[in-house]
């Protein structure tokens, strides 16, 4: 089962409305006003999300006007989550506020099933941080658990995953950054970067640790 949504504006919490789409409704993914509208009538409050530190920022960058295509790899936003239950059974989650002074329009992988987020109850679920273009290049997160699949631990799969974004697209290793994290059905994990940076939480019943990911690119 999935949902997701994307380009939704003035919705708090749009996780919530992406799980709707995938309990209430035949779709996988509403977008835009449609994803706004269904939110609405499902009983979400349109609200102004623009806080006086994101206006200066943008108007500080309004006086250039410059698009610059950048990750800051020690610092991400996007929110993901793998979790495994008593039975075995596994669930994901992903969600950003977005790359910041991105084009209108722009859509980054974390609504996007399989890029971002892919999870096979079959197998482990894997979720990504970071540029999100070089994700859906790759479709990585589906490559993760594809290769999970085949035989790889989850840290293994996460590793060949990133090598492939540095082998297919080159450009990746001059700044950018992706990380990803897997978990299989027996509970194993995994995480690996492109560079150094991206870190992440593991809870285990009542033991909980912070661990920074291995990383491809040796700064």
């Amino acid at each position: 089962n999935a949902g997701s949504v994307s380009f939704l504006q003035h919705i708090v919490h749009p996780i919530s409305v992406a799980r709707l789409v995938m309990e209430h409704t035949p779709h996988v993914m509403l977008s835009g006003k449609g994803a706004l509208e269904f939110a609405l009538a499902n009983g979400f409050e349109k609200k102004n999300l623009l806080t006086e530190k994101s206006r200066k920022a943008w108007k500080e960058w309004r006086v250039e006007s410059k698009y610059k295509y950048e990750i800051n790899s020690e610092n991400h936003d996007t929110i993901g989550m793998l979790a495994v239950d008593d039975k075995g059974g596994i669930s994901g989650a992903c969600t950003t506020s977005g790359l910041a002074f991105k084009m209108h329009g722009r859509v980054g992988d974390s609504p996007i099933i399989g890029a971002g987020l892919y999870v096979d109850n079959e197998v482990g679920g894997a979720v990504a941080t970071g540029l999100g273009e070089l994700v859906m290049r790759t479709v990585g997160s589906f490559l993760v658990v594809e290769l999970m699949r085949s035989g790889h631990s989850p840290q293994e799969a996460c590793r060949l995953a990133i090598e492939r974004i540095a082998d297919k697209i080159p450009a990746s290793q001059k700044g950018a950054q992706v990380g990803y994290l897997a978990v299989n059905k027996s509970g194993e994990t995994g995480a690996y970067a492109i560079r150094k940076g991206f870190n992440y939480a593991l809870t285990h019943k009542e033991d909980d640790t912070f661990l920074d990911a291995d990383h491809l690119v040796q700064d």
